[in-house]
């Protein structure tokens, strides 16, 4: 999550703005990118599996939000595109961002803190908002900016010539967001700009005939509006941030007070169906529970358990399973197995 809030015009990084600026949709959308502006993968992961897109460009003109594709995958104001990794271990382990076309470096932040914005508060990050990060000149008044990238991780420098790919560091946590991706952002003469459909204006749904984004990109990108994040089991109830930060990573457990099995999906909608199941080493189900969502949301965290029986766990290998059903069709499933001795 981010704010709108653009970093003061005497900050000597002002080009660096806060990633999500609100649009003002009175003022007509840029033109078309030229024929040859067309931007690469700004990630070195693979999408769907390493990463995953949280959030979309909002083309609702309201308070509402829609993505480009009719979705819900994005939130009022939000003028970039939020590439994503499940959780801080895999923020860890390093994802590099990469520019997606070349360019001139304009402006480079780095030494922000990777923390949450549970943690550390938006007071604390008033014109910073879109933390570490690199801002590219790409000409003819294109730009593509880079947000929340991790501290300390940032390899290029104001003035520096780069080319697609060239590498200017990795996903982060840093400024207002509240799990670890970087923020692709692109203007023209200063109007944000969605690289799905090469406009701000909303438009019809699916309409990519005019995208900034390489074929083969495109491609790659297909449009996926729900999908699991990460899951584990836990041996008393989770928190979110914690088992974003990787706290629930256990595969063998002593002799619990509890076995509870967690997830984390993305892209739930009003209406869905949700199965949370473990069942024991035996085959038999230990939880089996069923809820209706009431509320569509970016993403989702659930768990389901049950406490130590009286005579205590029986030994070996249990698998937790979750399932989201929309329409009575699998839209995500995640499984995970911890072993009890």
């Amino acid at each position: 999550m981010s704010d709108p809030t653009r970093a003061p015009p005497n900050s000597t990084l002002a080009p660096l703005i806060g990633a999500m600026m609100l649009l003002s949709f009175a003022v007509p959308a840029a033109p078309a990118a030229a024929d040859d502006l067309k931007f690469a993968l700004p990630v070195a992961c693979e999408i769907g599996r390493d990463c995953f897109i949280q959030n979309f460009f909002d083309h609702d003109p309201g308070p509402d939000r829609r993505d480009y594709a009719c979705g819900r995958l994005s939130y009022d104001g939000h003028s970039g595109t939020d590439f994503r990794v499940a959780d801080l271990p895999a923020m860890m382990r390093g994802v590099t961002v990469v520019a997606a076309a070349p360019g001139t470096v304009k402006a480079v932040r780095d030494g922000m803190d990777d923390i949450n914005l549970a943690e550390i508060g938006r007071e604390a990050l008033k014109g910073r908002e879109a933390g570490n990060g690199v801002v590219i000149d790409h000409g003819e008044g294109w730009e593509t900016q880079y947000s929340h990238m991790r501290k300390a991780s940032i390899v290029v420098r104001s003035g520096q010539a780069v080319n697609a790919g060239t590498p200017l560091g990795q996903i982060g946590l840093s400024g207002m967001t509240e799990f670890p991706h970087v923020d692709f952002s692109v203007r023209h003469n200063g109007q944000e700009i969605d690289p799905f459909t090469g406009t701000a204006d909303p438009i019809a749904c699916g309409e990519t005939g005019q995208t900034l984004w390489r074929e083969d990109v495109l491609t790659t990108l297909k449009y996926q509006p729900t999908g699991g994040l990460v899951s584990g089991f836990a041996s008393e109830p989770p928190e979110m941030d914690e088992a974003r930060k990787g706290a629930y990573a256990e595969e063998t457990f002593g002799n619990p007070p509890a076995l509870i099995f967690w997830a984390e999906v993305f892209g739930v909608e009003a209406g869905d169906e949700e199965r949370i199941g473990i069942v024991a080493p035996d085959g038999k189900p230990l939880v089996e529970n069923k809820a209706l969502l009431k509320a569509s949301k970016a993403s989702r965290f659930a768990f389901a358990g049950r406490k130590r029986p009286p005579d205590g766990w029986q030994a070996g290998a249990y698998r937790g399973t979750y399932t989201l059903l929309r329409d009575g069709k699998e839209v995500a499933r995640l499984e995970d197995t911890v072993e009890v001795k």
